[in-house]
């Protein structure tokens, strides 16, 4: 089985592919918000059907048998061209976009090998006029073979033993309300060493889906001393928001050495000894 790739899409390049051989997921908030309006062949697959509590833990991934058998549910194969994109609900008006980013990598994460962002989601195919149905489609239930791919992630043990290391570039993609002061979780400010990036920062003024020119980018990361040689580690409160910058830099950037940590400050900061840091500065 190949690695799997995660590459962002023009709405006009879905539009070109809706009568091939793509599944079309619809990650939106609610339910009603697909069955008011989502793209013709779009199958509504929300991004809670992959993570549950587990052991006191608030969220963690399902076990590997779940996400397989929703898979199948949905019609798809490890070789299946996978097309997800999400909305601000236009039924429920809840979602802050980051649903098509953590589904694209959950897709990775347990095995599609070809997996497709839709940059600016549904709301820029709505603004471009493109087509919107209320039709289900029909879909055949697929057999799926998972293989997952662990090497995308770093565990809470390896992470606290090489986070400090010269040559490793600690990320956490939260607010900075959150990173300098106190956020919901139980210690305040942020993993020691880590720098903010946040991730509504890499995204079009408007519309969160909707990632900023490479170059913008590019200009954003010089400045922050994000450089391509070091070794990454995205990281935020619950493992979600890391995944819009994970998925940047293995994928759109290229960046040959990223990992996430999907524990992230949440896990982090359950364990009493581990300290944290307050104010504007990594350390």
């Amino acid at each position: 089985m190949n690695e799997p790739t995660v590459e962002l899409i023009e709405p006009s390049w879905l539009e070109d592919r809706l009568d091939k051989d793509i599944r079309i997921l619809d990650a939106q908030p609610n339910i009603h918000d697909y069955i008011q309006e989502h793209i013709p062949g779009a199958v509504y697959f929300n991004e809670g059907l992959l993570r549950v509590p587990y052991l006191g833990r608030p969220g963690a991934y399902v076990d590997d048998e779940v996400v397989t058998h929703n898979f199948e549910r949905v019609g798809i194969t490890p070789s299946t061209p996978v097309a997800v994109y999400t909305a601000k609900g236009v039924f429920s008006k809840m979602g802050e976009g980051l649903a098509q980013t953590m589904m694209a990598y959950s897709l990775a994460r347990f095995g599609v090998e070809n997996v497709y962002v839709l940059n600016g989601g549904l709301d820029r195919w709505k603004e471009e006029e493109r087509e919107l149905t209320q039709l289900f489609p029909s879909i055949e239930e697929s057999t799926y073979a998972m293989k997952k791919w662990d090497s995308f992630v770093i565990e809470y043990d390896e992470f606290k033993e090489v986070k400090d290391n010269d040559g490793v570039t600690l990320l956490d993609a939260r607010p900075s309300s959150f990173y300098t002061g106190q956020g919901p979780w139980i210690k305040p400010g942020h993993i020691p060493g880590a720098i903010n990036l946040p991730w509504k920062g890499l995204m079009a003024e408007g519309n969160p889906m909707q990632l900023r020119s490479i170059d913008e980018i590019r200009d954003v990361l010089d400045e922050k001393g994000i450089f391509e040689d070091n070794s990454i580690i995205c990281s935020c409160g619950t493992g979600r928001e890391a995944t819009n910058e994970f998925l940047l830099f293995k994928w759109y950037l290229g960046f040959p050495d990223v990992r996430i940590y999907e524990g992230s400050f949440t896990e982090w900061s359950s364990y009493p000894d581990n300290p944290t840091v307050t104010g504007p500065l990594p350390w």
